[in-house]
């Protein structure tokens, strides 16, 4: 994909952006802001029995990269198991944005899967108690 189709890409997802709402009774769900920029994002996820995403969700407010990284990471990791999710780097974030980001961005790119992330930890945490 050419950098025009990677940013006509990005601009859907935040105009049209894939699962934002809210679940009902969530197995998964973190809250997350980045203070330094003021965005925020809400992670919910249902899971199977299997321990796969079958549903994922986000509310936020922010810019353009963070909601259509939200966005897209929803896209990514409905039907992964946890391992999956879990092994998702800094670099597969990217990936899926598909456009050089400037540090600050990259902050911006990141919130999304660090609140998923978050909300992975305080799930096994409660489960594992």
């Amino acid at each position: 994909m050419n950098l025009d189709m990677y940013q006509e890409r990005i601009m859907d997802h935040y105009e049209n952006p894939y699962h934002r709402g809210t679940l009902e009774a969530p197995t998964l769900e973190c809250h997350n802001h980045n203070p330094l920029c003021g965005d925020e994002v809400c992670i919910q996820a249902h899971l199977d029995g299997e321990g796969r995403v079958s549903e994922a969700y986000f509310e936020g407010e922010g810019c353009v990269i963070s909601l259509a990284a939200a966005s897209l990471l929803m896209e990514a990791v409905e039907g992964k198991s946890l391992a999956a999710v879990k092994s998702m780097t800094r670099q597969d974030m990217l990936d899926l944005l598909g456009i050089r980001l400037t540090t600050m961005r990259v902050k911006c790119a990141m919130l999304p899967l660090r609140t998923l992330e978050k909300a992975i930890y305080l799930y096994e945490a409660q489960s594992s108690a």
